[in-house]
């Protein structure tokens, strides 16, 4: 198996796709911050200290979503033209839940940008909560669909 991003002489290198076809792409990614009850109660009664957690979570994972290059330095430069950062409480976990579904036309896709934008909404979660609790688990986060692209779709879970 070739690795797209490393050259013949094993160096890391930059994938050059200015042959590949501009197509609308999609990803969606999932994750999840496992906590307390009593830690999930006071993001219920929006009574953060720090503010509204799932609403600064959210901007944040939007914000991240546009800043992938500057994070994963193999990753292009991308226009992402929608994003799109859900954050759903779950007393069954306990915890939350979040999606982040990114859009783009071009010519690489967006997973990159899709985790990325669960991955720090995620620890946005964390950090605004840390002082009620330490303990809080960032979990699970994964790609769960893409469309688009010279491979096409790919859904991993519905």
């Amino acid at each position: 198996m070739e690795l797209s991003h490393v050259d013949n002489a094993g160096k890391a290198r930059m994938v050059d796709v200015s042959n590949k076809d501009e197509t609308v792409r999609t990803a969606i990614a999932r994750g999840v911050v496992r906590m307390k009850p009593d830690t999930l109660q006071t993001i219920l009664d929006d009574n953060n200290k720090k503010g509204d957690v799932l609403q600064t979570a959210r901007l944040a994972g939007i914000m991240a979503a546009k800043k992938v290059p500057d994070l994963i330095p193999l990753c292009h430069t991308i226009i992402v033209t929608g994003a799109k950062v859900d954050l759903e409480t779950d007393p069954e976990l306990p915890g939350v839940r979040i999606e982040a579904e990114v859009r783009s036309t071009g010519k690489t896709g967006v997973e990159m940008e899709a985790l990325q934008a669960v991955s720090i909404a995620a620890l946005t979660v964390y950090d605004m909560c840390k002082a009620v609790e330490k303990t809080m688990v960032v979990d699970n986060i994964r790609l769960v669909k893409k469309t688009g692209g010279k491979s096409g779709d790919v859904l991993i879970e519905k």
